[in-house]
């Protein structure tokens, strides 16, 4: 499905930095992140606690969503999304090749 450029420039992506990682209780997928964006941070759940340990997260910098309605998960907010790619039998995280500063708007 094709969207437009227009429709594209609606998400707000940018670079944020993992400030803590952990795993959330009563599941095996979900890993919650509090991120640092610069002027904010978020709270953003991710699908990846089967391929990344938390403890190898934090510091990290990472491309998010940052727009997107907050959604509900296993009883706690998430107000983002991690943006990675994967096969279906794995994740594979994006990482700039150059610390920036957080909040960094992807262009």
């Amino acid at each position: 499905m094709n969207i437009s450029f227009e429709d594209f420039k609606k998400c707000e992506m940018r670079i944020g930095t993992v400030l803590v990682a952990e795993p959330v209780a009563g599941s095996e997928k979900l890993l919650r992140l509090e991120v640092d964006f610069g002027e904010y941070k978020r709270q953003i759940l991710s699908g990846i606690a089967k391929y990344y340990k938390p403890e190898n997260l934090v510091g990290k910098q990472m491309p998010f969503i940052v727009n997107l309605e907050p959604r509900n998960m296993m009883g706690l907010e998430s107000q983002g999304m991690l943006i990675a790619t994967g096969n279906g039998d794995e994740a594979v995280l994006l990482f700039p090749d150059k610390e920036i500063p957080a909040g960094s708007h992807i262009r």
